[in-house]
């Protein structure tokens, strides 16, 4: 009797706020679409990029230095150097520093030498230099292929489910899953390479497997009121999206050793299943249950 009633309690609240609940997604999600309309206008991009995306050099230097101090060693003959520091998150311990500059190896490994006190060695450092007209075409491929598929998302999606609403929420709820990411990249200035744009391509997958899956149970399985469905199809949804980041949070916050590439697809996928739990089962959830009392789909 008890379980009864606070059952028909949390659906009474459901269905009193349920609209209420779409604000907190819209919200987020403009407040990352003008803060990346502001930083495309200071910037000119809709990401800072590393060495891999402009073309330059990125060396990686192991152990502990002073990353702070050969940033600014190096920054009077190269202003655009930056440098990020690995470490592992058990110890705290310093795993390598990341130098990213548009230069040559030839020209600042010596700086880089002069300021460490040492020569840069096969055995200590890792040297990688792209060109950069190569990187800026490989760029735009990559964005292109990013566009193609969120358009071959849609389109699939509209063909799959055959109705506006709906078909739209989904594509709100991917969107959504991609722009909030970013933006949070954008503020914490993390450099995206080539591995960070493919990783925006996985979450398109991601994102909508779960939002196919609520949109599906909703409207097209019989039994049970819509809040039932909707349970029915959180309480499935919620365990895939809670096993990937069970996969996706140990490596990144604790295995150390792994090159930089593959730790900013683990965050930006980290990133990506929180922003799709709140689209989908805020957002999606609350468009299919107001779409399911218009249309009387109960």
């Amino acid at each position: 009797m008890e379980n009864s009633s606070h059952h028909l309690s949390t659906k009474n609240w459901y269905d009193k706020y349920y609209k209420l609940i779409l604000v907190l997604p819209i919200i987020v999600l403009i407040i990352s679409l003008v803060y990346l309309g502001y930083f495309y206008n200071k910037t000119g991009d809709i990401m800072l990029k590393d060495s891999s995306l402009t073309g330059g050099t990125t060396i990686t230097i192991t152990g502990d230095i002073n990353s702070a101090a050969l940033e600014s060693a190096l920054q009077v003959k190269f202003p655009d150097v930056s440098t990020r520091k690995l470490t592992d998150l058990r110890t705290g311990k310093a795993i390598s520093t990341i130098i990213d500059t548009s230069a040559k190896p030839d020209a600042i490994t010596p700086e880089i030498e002069k300021a460490l006190g040492y020569k840069l060695t096969k055995e200590n450092s890792s040297t990688e230099f792209t060109g950069p007209s190569l990187s800026k075409s490989f760029y735009n491929q990559l964005l292109l292929a990013l566009l193609i598929s969120f358009v071959l998302m849609s389109i699939t999606i509209f063909i799959i489910f055959r109705t506006f609403i709906p078909s739209l929420a989904v594509i709100f709820a991917v969107f959504g899953d991609i722009v909030m990411p970013l933006a949070l990249i954008d503020f914490l200035g993390v450099r995206v390479s080539a591995a960070g744009i493919a990783a925006f391509l996985m979450l398109i997958g991601y994102s909508v497997d779960t939002d196919i899956l609520l949109t599906t149970r909703a409207l097209r399985t019989k039994g049970g009121t819509a809040n039932k469905r909707i349970y029915r199809a959180f309480k499935t949804g919620i365990f895939m999206t809670s096993t990937a980041l069970v996969a996706v949070l140990p490596a990144f916050l604790i295995v150390s050793g792994l090159p930089d590439s593959f730790r900013q697809i683990f965050f930006i996928l980290m990133l990506g299943l929180f922003a799709d739990i709140l689209n989908t089962w805020l957002t999606n959830a609350s468009i299919i249950k107001w779409y399911c009392e218009a249309k009387k789909i109960d």
